[in-house]
């Protein structure tokens, strides 16, 4: 167990800048923190007396998976714990390494293990590893070989098989606020070693806060544009015009792969559903602008059709899966039109969930009853033909035999006699279903 303070002089930056292959490192590498106490944000893991803070201080932490937001300090976190435990850092991309790379590190972990040093293996965007990739993982975990680290965006719960989530603890890191990342870039405008403290160039705190309002809690993306703006300054100020020309649009707070991607789907659809058109062409434009494929917007699009307007006005399903189509055939720019169009028709038609529940009610009761209730005699396949020949009673009356092709008989089987599953909306075209059922009732 290290006996180091948890703030010793080891702990504390270094004082030169970084460099990458000969170069000085970019502005975001060469301000990333190395102690907890430089560390911005995550105090609910890394207070003074909260339980994680102290697994690290007494070296007791075990595999852990990073859940964060980008720019949340994931990575960063993952790099000084593993200084301050003295153990051996090791660091993957899911991206770029295989099971050859994983099996390279599990051999480096066991060579330092009999040497008395134990690993962290740092794997960010571990939920793009696949099944056979992460189920390579669990030995090595479970054993103690390796003290896993994985970064995620998404939520562990899509992205990390149960296996492996079950080995290790799932610590949610929080987005960074706009006012602890103008703190970071304060740092790094004023830092005269890692900084722009030895430059020229001048911010205002306003600048800087409209740097952190872009960045949207992505400290990385905060200090890049900032380093930017610098480069790009002329008489060493850094103005609010530089850093709209520098950025051009928003960088925009949404990972395609991680949490927010969920995050925008919901308000995305929410808006739909709500009948605000305003909101779900705003939110459906930002998925855009941010890289979104328009088929997945599409397929969220149809399943609102039918969950949330559904028999209120069918034409809202036949429109959707036709904007689907057509996002197909021929793709962005001009895609995004019939989208839109499919996107405010479904926003401003009448709603009705009266389909999804229907549903919903008749597999809970399959569930519940099991395969116990039988298909009635007369509903079975050979009833009608059998029917034909005998008249019996209880067979199969054909409807459209009947002069309002509709005849009483019984459909459900006798222990869900009477059991309603579909309660049509009164809203749009279903009004006229219930007025139809109504009649029939009345005919019984």
């Amino acid at each position: 167990m290290p006996n180091r303070n948890l703030f010793s002089d080891s702990d504390k930056p270094s004082q030169k800048p970084l460099t990458v292959n000969g170069g000085i490192a970019p502005l975001a590498e060469r301000m990333r923190p190395e102690s907890l106490g430089d560390l911005m944000g995550q105090e609910h893991l890394i207070g003074k007396g909260k339980p994680f803070r102290k697994l690290i201080e007494e070296d007791r932490f075990g595999s852990l998976i990073l859940w964060g937001s980008p720019g949340s300090g994931k990575t960063t976190l993952a790099r000084i714990i593993s200084k301050i435990s003295g153990r051996t850092f090791r660091s993957l991309s899911a991206v770029e390494s295989g099971v050859k790379d994983l099996k390279e590190a599990v051999k480096e972990a066991k060579f330092n293990l009999d040497s008395g040093r134990k690993t962290v293996l740092f794997i960010d965007e571990i939920h793009r590893y696949s099944k056979i990739q992460q189920d390579a993982l669990l030995p090595h975990v479970e054993n103690g070989l390796i003290t896993l680290i994985g970064a995620t965006t998404e939520n562990p719960s899509f992205g990390i098989i149960p296996a492996l989530r079950s080995r290790c603890s799932t610590l949610e890191l929080k987005p960074l606020g706009e006012k602890e990342i103008v703190l970071i870039l304060e740092r790094a405008d004023k830092d005269a070693e890692r900084g722009l403290g030895k430059t020229d160039v001048s911010v205002l705190r306003e600048t800087l806060e409209q740097v952190a309002l872009l960045a949207g809690g992505d400290a990385r993306v905060a200090l890049s544009l900032l380093e930017a703006c610098a480069d790009a300054s002329e008489n060493g100020k850094i103005t609010k015009q530089i850093v709209e020309d520098v950025s051009q649009k928003a960088f925009l707070l949404y990972d395609k792969s991680g949490q927010t991607h969920y995050d925008h789907a919901s308000a995305f659809q929410k808006s739909l559903r709500g009948s605000d058109p305003d909101a779900a062409i705003y939110w459906m434009a930002k998925m855009l602008e941010a890289g979104e494929d328009p088929k997945f917007i599409a397929r969220r699009l149809i399943v609102c059709a039918a969950e949330d307007v559904g028999n209120a006005d069918p034409t809202a399903l036949i429109l959707s899966v036709s904007a689907a189509e057509a996002v197909e055939k021929i793709g962005l720019p001009e895609g995004r039109i019939p989208l839109a169009q499919a996107v405010l028709y479904v926003a401003c038609a009448p709603k009705s969930n009266s389909a999804y529940k229907a549903i919903d009610t008749a597999i809970a009761e399959v569930r519940e009853s099991g395969s116990h209730p039988q298909v009635p005699p007369h509903l079975r396949d050979e009833a009608y033909k059998k029917a034909a020949k005998l008249k019996d009673e209880g067979s199969y009356l054909y409807p459209h035999d009947q002069p309002n092709h509709w005849v009483e008989q019984d459909y459900l089987p006798d222990e869900l006699k009477g059991k309603k599953f579909y309660h049509p909306s009164k809203h749009g075209r279903e009004a006229t279903f219930e007025e139809r059922l109504k009649d029939i009732k009345r005919k019984k």
